[in-house]
């Protein structure tokens, strides 16, 4: 691993664990050069199914893209980096779940919604919005109704906790 600072190609790993979700190393290095020290980050490249778009065209899937409308879905939203980066590692795992060589962009979608309306609602709401082409405020009234049937985030979190709590006695 070159050094960001002096451009050495000579580096020693002074920490490796794990990050995120189990699925990337975190690992410490110091140049033998210049003794700064950085944080690399290493995760497997995996090959992801092509995406079949709307108008039946085939394309690489593009974890920028899903990242874009992850970002615009919770922007100015109490969400913490660790939050999407898990968000968008999950999507990666189911996509690389259904073993299949090609996913309609509208799975992805419906993944990233699963996803989204379990950690924020208005970033939920947001994203449906644009993703489902709500035409009017009916559709919005809708869409915040069937929301309000489900219990929130906040409480299928505390929900979990209960659980394992009563599982650790």
């Amino acid at each position: 691993m070159r050094c960001p600072f002096c451009g050495a190609e000579d580096t020693k790993v002074v920490d490796s664990r794990l990050y995120g979700d189990g699925d990337q190393v975190r690992r410490r290095r110091r140049c033998i050069v210049c003794a700064e020290r950085f944080t690399t980050y290493e995760k497997p490249e995996l090959e992801l199914p092509r995406v079949i778009k709307r108008d039946g065209s085939r394309v690489p899937f593009d974890g920028r893209k899903l990242r874009s409308g992850l970002m615009r879905a919770v922007e100015k939203r109490p969400v913490s980096a660790d939050q999407i980066e898990a968000v968008i590692a999950r999507i990666g795992r189911r996509l690389q779940a259904t073993g299949a060589s090609e996913v309609h962009s509208r799975e992805i979608g419906e993944f990233l919604m699963d996803e989204l309306r379990g950690l924020d609602q208005v970033a939920y709401v947001r994203f449906a919005s644009v993703y489902r082409k709500f035409e009017d405020v009916e559709a919005f009234r809708e869409e915040i109704e069937r929301l309000e049937r489900q219990p929130s985030p906040e409480v299928k979190r505390a929900q979990l906790d209960l659980l394992s709590v009563l599982e650790s006695k």
